[in-house]
């Protein structure tokens, strides 16, 4: 393939992804403003300002299009190969309610009363998959806990769902550090306990206050060093 083949090929797959882009932006700036449900491929194709014809290559529905957005919440899934063992269970809590905060509107449409089930049944999936890795990477090789793993999954994620969607929906304020810890204390006693894990000290359990005065404890530079006073110094 010669430069000018492969530049051509490069300006196609940037056009194809922009695109795409244009059209998962214009049905989730509907969402917003309409609900999943109220929203028609004609809206997406008008806001967008494409062709139908253009739609349907791309996508062959606006679930399907739909779908496609949810990619990058995998990524809030995945262990943090930067983040030192902590000993505390379920990583992923803390960085998806931040990533969900950051983008609250688009998220509310997404898994809020107004998400149409779809999206809160493929995040749920999503969980479900990294907490079923997290829990078979923890019990030892030939080993089954108490409880079946389907069974501490299904429980796992349904408190994780509840908590967002309630956080989301307005049902009780916070941060997302205190979602976080909402979430933990509803699950993880309980799931440590069925898999003969020792109890979570406070200062492995991101979100907690102990975990909280762990971090601060941690030496950092004097406040004159940054020009910043701090307040009580």
């Amino acid at each position: 393939m010669d430069d000018r083949s492969l530049g051509g090929r490069v300006a196609e797959d940037r056009r194809v992804r922009r695109t795409r882009e244009a059209i998962q932006r214009a049905l989730l700036d509907l969402m917003v403003h309409k609900g999943y449900d109220a929203v028609t491929v004609q809206d997406i194709i008008d806001r967008a300002d494409i062709g139908r014809s253009t739609f349907y290559s791309h996508f062959t529905d606006k679930r399907d299009a739909l779908m496609s957005t949810m990619d990058e919440v995998r990524v809030f899934l995945q262990p943090d190969p930067a983040a030192p063992a902590s000993g505390g269970l379920f990583g992923f809590s803390l960085r998806l309610f931040e990533h969900t905060h950051q983008q609250r509107q688009l998220y509310r449409a997404l898994v809020g009363r107004h998400g149409g089930g779809l999206v809160a049944a493929r995040i749920e999936q999503l969980i479900a998959e990294a907490v079923r890795d997290e829990l078979v990477a923890l019990l030892p090789e030939g080993r089954e806990p108490a409880v079946p793993v389907d069974a501490i999954v299904r429980f796992v994620v349904g408190a994780y769902s509840a908590v967002l969607r309630g956080w989301h929906d307005g049902e009780f304020p916070g941060t997302p550090r205190e979602a976080d810890a909402a979430f933990r204390a509803l699950a993880e006693p309980g799931v440590r306990a069925v898999l003969g894990l020792p109890a979570a000290t406070s200062a492995a359990v991101p979100g907690s206050a102990g975990h909280v005065a762990a971090t601060e404890a941690r030496p950092r530079r004097r406040p004159e060093d940054r020009g910043v006073r701090r307040a009580g110094q």
